[in-house]
């Protein structure tokens, strides 16, 4: 037993998967083992976009700055992975840029 078999439990038992044919069940397993997968790395992005904000607003500028070097990677690989537009990317990381150096300013 392990991830396989509880992949197969609640597409079979559950019922989430009304495919007939071979491939067309073979697609469903891989798309639900894509959506955990997906869900993971999202998570991933919020958690790190979370640790600047939280940095940011306790107003430790040197916390926020390194947590703000951690996130750049982290957003910009979920940008290769296809999880966010790199539009949405760009956007993300000037705001928490602009947030930590507005309390870098602040605090200096």
């Amino acid at each position: 037993m392990g991830e396989n078999a509880t992949l197969l439990i609640r597409i079979h038992v559950w019922g989430f998967t009304l495919a007939n044919i071979k491939s067309a069940k073979k697609r469903a397993r891989t798309s639900e083992k894509n959506r955990l997968q997906n869900a993971a790395a999202r998570s991933r992005l919020r958690t790190y976009i979370k640790k600047v904000l939280l940095a940011v607003a306790t107003g430790d500028a040197e916390k926020a700055q390194a947590a703000f070097r951690e996130a750049t990677p982290v957003i910009d690989s979920s940008v290769g992975k296809g999880l966010i537009h790199r539009n949405k990317a760009a956007r993300s990381k000037s705001r928490l840029s602009a947030r930590v150096k507005a309390l870098s300013l602040k605090t200096a």
